[in-house]
């Protein structure tokens, strides 16, 4: 059974039942810098359980919005969640084997994010 959510603010987080750390922020705006230091100071002071670790990390953000998308760059939200991960739950952004970043109509705003041990993969 899943961890219940730890919440501050905007912010809430919980480790999933297979162990992933998943993150989730109530509200959107286009300024993909607002979420950098809101995440990082988030790990900092309140989800002091999770701790960074080496290895491969699969990584999916979902942009969650209502109405017509907004204007923002998947990529510049990608790189600021990303960051703001860094020193929780791995070192090092580079660690990062699978991205995913989605835009997705929703019935609430925010921002979604899953980081997950990469699983055993094999080449064909």
């Amino acid at each position: 059974m899943a961890d219940s959510w730890l919440t501050a603010g905007k912010v809430r987080a919980r480790f999933d039942d297979a162990g992933a750390l998943e993150v989730a922020v109530d509200g959107l705006t286009t300024q993909t810098k607002y979420y950098k230091p809101l995440l990082g100071e988030f790990f900092r002071k309140t989800f002091t359980r999770v701790r960074p670790s080496w290895g491969d990390f699969d990584v999916h953000i979902e942009m969650r919005f209502t109405g017509d998308p907004p204007q923002m760059d998947l990529d510049n939200l990608a790189k600021a969640l990303l960051d703001s991960a860094c020193g929780a739950a791995f070192y090092d952004d580079s660690q990062v084997a699978r991205l995913l970043v989605e835009r997705i109509a929703s019935d609430r705003e925010g921002i979604w994010m899953r980081i997950a041990r990469t699983e055993a993969r094999t080449d064909n």
